[in-house]
């Protein structure tokens, strides 16, 4: 009696924070690609990019003096490299909790800073709060995102000293 095998299914395995980070670098060195992106001297630009494992990639235009607010992209894991001038990160080395939350009191010594330049990256894991700036006056910077899986949403924070406050939840209806 013969028996039949159903075929295994291979699933592709979800890319890696260093993989994706290895793609945002390789990206922003794409002279072409962020050249062909158009900038807005009032407010950022977008282009939707390919990224690897079916990941959400974007390249994104940022005028002067301007920034995202803190905010996070849940349970994705995420990369981001500048292609053009200079971007600062703020972020939270702590570990936020999933939900059931409004208000947290940040303890002391949980501040990052760095600045990112032309070339430079990084990659991040899930719940990681920061801001993305770019406090040029004069200069646009261009830098290039992707977060896997794609965005289910974003939350927003307000800060005030030590206090984090959850402003908004959004999702990717929000963002059409």
């Amino acid at each position: 009696m013969s028996q039949s095998l159903s075929p295994s299914v291979v699933r592709p395995l979800a890319p890696t924070a260093a993989e994706l980070l290895d793609f945002v670098r390789r990206t922003a060195a794409d002279t072409a690609l962020i050249a062909s992106l158009p900038l807005d001297p009032e407010g950022r630009t977008w282009l939707r990019l390919d990224g690897p494992g079916g990941s959400e990639a974007w390249l994104i235009g940022w005028p002067p003096g301007t920034g995202t607010g803190w905010h996070d992209h849940a349970e994705s894991l995420g990369a981001f490299a500048t292609a053009r001038g200079t971007l600062k990160e703020n972020s939270l080395a702590v570990r936020l909790p999933a939900d059931g939350w409004k208000t947290l009191e940040l303890h002391e010594g949980v501040d990052r800073e760095r600045a990112l330049t032309a070339g430079e990256g990084r990659a991040f894991g899930q719940h990681h709060v920061h801001e993305v700036l770019n406090e040029s006056t004069e200069e646009h910077a261009v830098s290039v995102h992707v977060y896997h899986p794609p965005l289910p949403l974003i939350r927003r924070y307000s800060r005030s000293g030590a206090v984090l406050n959850l402003q908004q939840v959004e999702g990717p209806e929000d963002w059409s």
